[in-house]
C-alpha cells in the first residue's frame, strides 16, 4: 500500500449456498451469477434433465426475489450436441417468451458422469420494466 492512501472499500458481494469450493449464487451490484447447474438425476433423458436444471435456476433466482424475466445471458453445455433439439423442447416450455435472454449452446465433456447438460446463468437484480 502506498503511503497516505486508504485501502479501497470492498465491493458489496452477497454469496448464497456457499461451500469451501464455490457459491451457487453470487450477487454483485445489479448482477446475479449462478454456478453451472446440472441435474441431480443423470439417468433421465435430455428433456427431463433440462427441465430439472431449469427448475434449479428458478429456485436460485427466487432466493433473491427474481424470476427468469431477469435473466440476461445463458450458456448451455451439452455432453452431446445431438441433444440440442430435446434440450430446446424443454427450454421452449420454460423460457419467458416476453423476455428471452441472450444464449449460447455448445458441446463439451461434462465433469459429472451421466449429466447431459450444464447451464450457466447471468441475471440482473432489476427485472426489465
Amino acid at each position: 500500500m502506498q503511503h497516505g492512501k486508504e485501502p479501497s472499500a470492498q465491493p458489496s458481494i452477497k454469496r448464497l449456498r456457499k461451500t469451501s469450493r464455490m457459491s451457487q449464487l453470487v450477487q454483485h451490484g445489479s448482477h446475479i451469477y449462478l454456478a453451472g447447474q446440472i441435474p441431480d438425476d443423470c439417468s433421465k433423458p435430455i428433456g427431463e434433465q433440462t427441465a430439472e436444471v431449469l427448475k434449479k435456476v428458478d429456485a436460485l433466482l427466487a432466493e433473491v426475489g427474481l424470476t427468469k424475466a431477469a435473466i440476461l445471458f445463458v450458456q448451455i453445455w451439452l455432453q452431446d450436441i445431438s441433444d440440442f433439439a430435446g434440450m430446446n423442447a424443454a427450454w421452449d416450455c420454460w423460457v419467458d417468451v416476453g423476455n428471452p435472454p441472450a444464449r449460447a449452446t455448445c458441446q463439451a465433456p461434462l465433469a459429472r458422469p451421466g449429466a447431459r447438460i450444464e447451464v450457466l446463468v447471468t441475471a440482473a437484480s432489476e427485472p426489465p420494466s
